[in-house]
């Protein structure tokens, strides 16, 4: 019997507690009105909360493409570079000698190319079908020439003629295999420069390291990570969205949008919608441009509010969030009466509407009135304005 006269007793010092501050709150209001506004009503579609990360529009994982030694490194995270910097450079020392023996190569055959022109053109214009051609005296060399060669003709032995043209096919193939050697060896110094330029990490738009993942001196090999590199200056909201809600976003779409700095609210365009869903969480991986002044960095959290196309829309009261008291995380209004006195009535809070505009799901009704500003008596009370840690904007 004791227990429960005690407890009695509390519930009643509470609620008269409650009674007073609300009476005290109505007097002081009263004392010091504000502007008076109607509550209306809007369509408002069910929305659905989704968190998403805050991503760079532009980044680039840089692999090592060579095996070597990191002999550079530009700088650490969050320094600035320009289009062209270097950013990471691997030691490639094997591959410029390799490069020099190439260039000897390229001479040797460019040379190799010359000579076969050269004799090319000797054997067309005098060149000989008997392989004593260049041996011997004038004597014999006439004698071939004035009685041998048109001799082995008459026979059927020989004929001059072929001879002479097998041996200029032949000058001018050595000339094609020259050039080949050449394109060869051509080759081999792009291939060389192609290694050489995989050895350097060169920033391929202005932006900053976001992360590292080696320092000087670390021995590397192909595929292994070294850094990433993004721009940091235009930033999106990379959202997965189930499935079902997908055919309610088109491209260029204005949503509503909250980043965790100082719980602000702003406005995001739908960028890109991803054409295949997840084939295992059956979501579509959705970007959303962010505004250019908007306070949010790489990798922070944020949330979007998606509209549900599978629920009916419902015509909800609407009031402006200036006219909401908070005490802890419950809301309140102060409504103004018959008799023409504000009183305090909890309500029950649903989505934001725009900017300055929330839904009530319960506590009010439309085209009752509200106090539009409530006067500071409120705040004193340990009331406060909506936009605080607890004025979340949620279904409460």
């Amino acid at each position: 019997m004791l227990k429960k006269s005690t407890f009695s007793l509390g519930m009643s010092a509470i609620l008269a507690g409650l009674a007073c501050t609300t009476a005290a709150l109505a007097a002081s209001t009263y004392s010091a009105p504000s502007a008076v506004l109607t509550v209306e009503s809007s369509n408002i579609g069910a929305t659905t909360t989704l968190g998403g990360t805050v991503v760079p529009y532009k980044e680039v994982a840089f692999t090592a493409q060579m095996p070597g030694r990191v002999v550079y490194l530009g700088g650490v995270e969050g320094d600035w570079f320009k289009k062209g910097d270097i950013l990471a450079a691997l030691d490639n020392d094997d591959l410029l000698a390799k490069r020099r023996a190439a260039q000897a190569a390229l001479a040797q055959a460019e040379a190799n190319w010359r000579n076969a022109r050269v004799q090319y053109t000797r054997q067309v214009y005098s060149g000989s079908t008997m392989a004593s051609d260049n041996t011997g005296m004038a004597m014999p060399r006439m004698f071939d020439r004035m009685f041998t060669m048109p001799m082995s003709d008459m026979v059927g032995n020989d004929n001059p003629e072929l001879a002479r043209r097998a041996q200029i096919y032949a000058q001018g193939t050595a000339i094609d295999q020259a050039q080949h050697s050449l394109a060869q060896a051509q080759a081999s110094i792009q291939e060389l420069d192609a290694k050489l330029r995989d050895t350097r990490s060169v920033a391929p738009f202005p932006g900053v390291i976001i992360s590292k993942s080696v320092e000087k001196g670390d021995t590397v090999q192909p595929g292994m990570p070294l850094l990433t590199f993004a721009d940091t200056r235009t930033l999106q909201i990379k959202v997965d969205i189930p499935a079902r809600l997908v055919p309610g976003i088109k491209k260029d779409m204005i949503l509503p949008a909250k980043v965790d700095v100082g719980d602000t609210r702003i406005e995001t365009r739908v960028a890109q919608i991803y054409p295949m869903a997840d084939p295992q969480r059956h979501t579509v991986t959705v970007k959303l441009d962010l505004p250019k002044d908007a306070p949010a960095g790489p990798g922070m959290y944020a949330e979007i509010m998606i509209p549900d196309i599978t629920t009916p829309i419902k015509s909800m009261p609407v009031i402006q969030k200036s006219a909401i008291l908070w005490r802890g995380s419950l809301p309140a209004v102060m409504v103004v009466g018959s008799n023409k006195e504000p009183e305090l009535r909890m309500i029950r809070l649903g989505g934001l509407v725009d900017e300055k505009t929330v839904s009530v799901l319960s506590g009010l009704q439309v085209g009752e009135q509200i106090l539009a500003n409530p006067a500071q008596s409120a705040a004193a009370a340990g009331w406060r304005e909506l936009g605080g840690p607890e004025a979340k904007g949620v279904n409460r």
